[in-house]
């Protein structure tokens, strides 16, 4: 009898935390996003940490999970990031600097190739970054890369190049967190 119970118990208290998702610096990072006209499913997610500050949490959302950082850069499928702010201290200008290093570690000397898609990016850090804003950038193919703040779509960066320059920013040779590129790749 105090065999059945226990299982019970244990069913139940695995049924209870199906479905929320994953839990990273008191942030919780759905399991899913519909997104694209398909469900994705979180391939991995972890914290950014910059000069030992928290700075957000971040998930990546693929079709079919994978740890192959090459493929999901350069594939042409339904995908999106998640970026959770955590800290206050995250501001505009700090978030369009880190923004533009990142492209520039992402596409090295071919920069200037994408400058007109990388400046229309970062027009949507041009408002005020609060604390528990949430950031999604999926890629539709055919379409490009919709970029949402807080659940309303704020800008859509046409082209395929773009998107495998904003994914490179967290998942190709330079980093933005090498820890956190093993985290979204669920290493």
């Amino acid at each position: 009898m105090v065999k059945r119970i226990v299982v019970m118990a244990l069913v139940l208290l695995m049924c209870s935390t199906m479905g929320y998702g994953m839990e990273i610096a008191k942030i919780t990072m759905p399991d899913t996003l519909s997104a694209a006209g398909s469900d994705l499913v979180l391939n991995g997610a972890g914290i950014r940490t910059k000069f030992f500050k928290k700075a957000y949490v971040g998930g990546l959302y693929l079709e079919q999970k994978s740890q192959d950082a090459g493929s999901i850069v350069n594939a042409e499928e339904p995908m999106a990031m998640r970026l959770h702010i955590t800290s206050g201290l995250i501001t505009s200008e700090k978030m369009e600097s880190a923004t533009r290093e990142g492209f520039d570690n992402s596409l090295g000397e071919n920069v200037e190739s994408l400058r007109a898609e990388i400046e229309a990016f970062i027009n949507i850090f041009k408002e005020k970054i609060n604390e528990n804003d949430i950031f999604e950038f999926v890629n539709v193919p055919g379409t490009g890369v919709e970029v949402y703040k807080n659940g309303a779509k704020a800008s859509v960066i046409e082209g395929a190049a773009f998107k495998k320059a904003l994914f490179g920013i967290w998942l190709g040779d330079k980093p933005a967190d090498e820890k956190l590129k093993k985290q979204m790749l669920g290493m």
